[in-house]
């Protein structure tokens, strides 16, 4: 597998202080790599390392192979980067901002007018491309934050906590044109403490706490490690006895809970395919199921398990 981000044992010290300690991670290519862990972690550290925004106290960081502390340049080349909050001279437009950013980086005046337009539109700021930043919201300047490292087609983007301090709907609109660049085949490696967004957005997760990486793999298999999952019913009418009888005996369920009337909770353990048939069987059996599904994230229960008491 091609290594498109590597650490090896990255260690950042300050006055005697770790905070990033033996950190060794490997991201492979077109994949969304969610970094979490409480404030404080270690997360703007290793991303301020892997941008050459500051260096190592000792390890290794690799961009596509190339070493990011001895050839900064070079490995940066091909990367995209969102470091903190962003801010831009209020005076200007996008327009102005974009092409400012992209003559700093050599890019020809055709290939960048062309380029501005793609990012703009794909950010949805083309409506404010003459208006002046300093008129922006926080979401207008995320967005913009996405575009302008988006603006030279990096294969890499590395975005610390991409949707801190937004409103919901702000929130909501970042997260939608992450899974949009997903798509387009880019490793995308993003810090953030919200467990639900990272939950829903990336392939794998990596978690750290007190610079230490304490866990990492796909997010799919978050659930097996976690062991039996919870589940909630909700239903029209109350389960009758026989019903909620026949609930805990389906194969994989291993506890039911009427919390109301109307609200089941149970643990379950198995396939997703054998909770289909679970929601099958008892629909058969004449409940009136409203609602099926998971309670609770994985994710922030094994944050909870590993992270909980720090």
């Amino acid at each position: 597998m091609r290594e498109v981000i590597k650490t090896v044992g990255l260690t950042k010290m300050y006055n005697g202080f770790p905070a990033l300690e033996k950190l060794t991670l490997t991201i492979g290519p077109d994949v969304c790599v969610g970094f979490i862990g409480p404030n404080g972690a270690g997360k703007t550290t290793a991303i301020k390392i892997l941008t050459s925004l500051i260096r190592s106290t000792s390890g290794e960081a690799y961009i596509d192979g190339i070493d990011i502390q001895r050839e900064p340049k070079r490995a940066l080349m091909d990367v995209g980067s969102v470091v903190e909050i962003p801010e831009f001279y209020p005076f200007l437009t996008p327009i102005e901002t974009l092409t400012y950013l992209g003559k700093l980086r050599g890019m020809g005046k055709d290939y960048l007018n062309a380029r501005i337009k793609e990012v703009l539109d794909t950010l949805r700021l083309e409506e404010w491309t003459g208006t002046m930043i300093g008129k922006f919201s926080k979401g207008m300047k995320q967005r913009l934050a996405i575009a302008q490292a988006l603006l030279h087609e990096p294969i890499v983007l590395i975005l610390d906590e991409p949707t801190s301090g937004l409103d919901p709907r702000g929130m909501v609109e970042v997260r939608e044109i992450i899974q949009e660049l997903k798509k387009e085949k880019r490793t995308i490696f993003m810090s953030s403490h919200l467990l639900y967004e990272a939950q829903e957005v990336c392939d794998y997760v990596a978690m750290v706490d007190k610079g230490r990486l304490l866990y990492y793999d796909k997010v799919d298999n978050i659930g097996k490690l976690m062991g039996p999952r919870r589940l909630e019913m909700r239903t029209a009418k109350p389960l009758t006895e026989p019903q909620l009888n026949f609930l805990r005996g389906c194969d994989g369920v291993t506890d039911v809970e009427l919390v109301q009337p109307m609200v089941i909770n149970m643990r379950f353990e198995g396939s997703d395919e054998k909770r289909a048939d679970i929601l099958s069987s008892i629909i058969g059996e004449g409940a009136l199921v409203v609602s099926f599904k998971a309670s609770g994230m994985e994710l922030e229960d094994l944050y909870m398990r590993m992270i909980g008491g720090s």
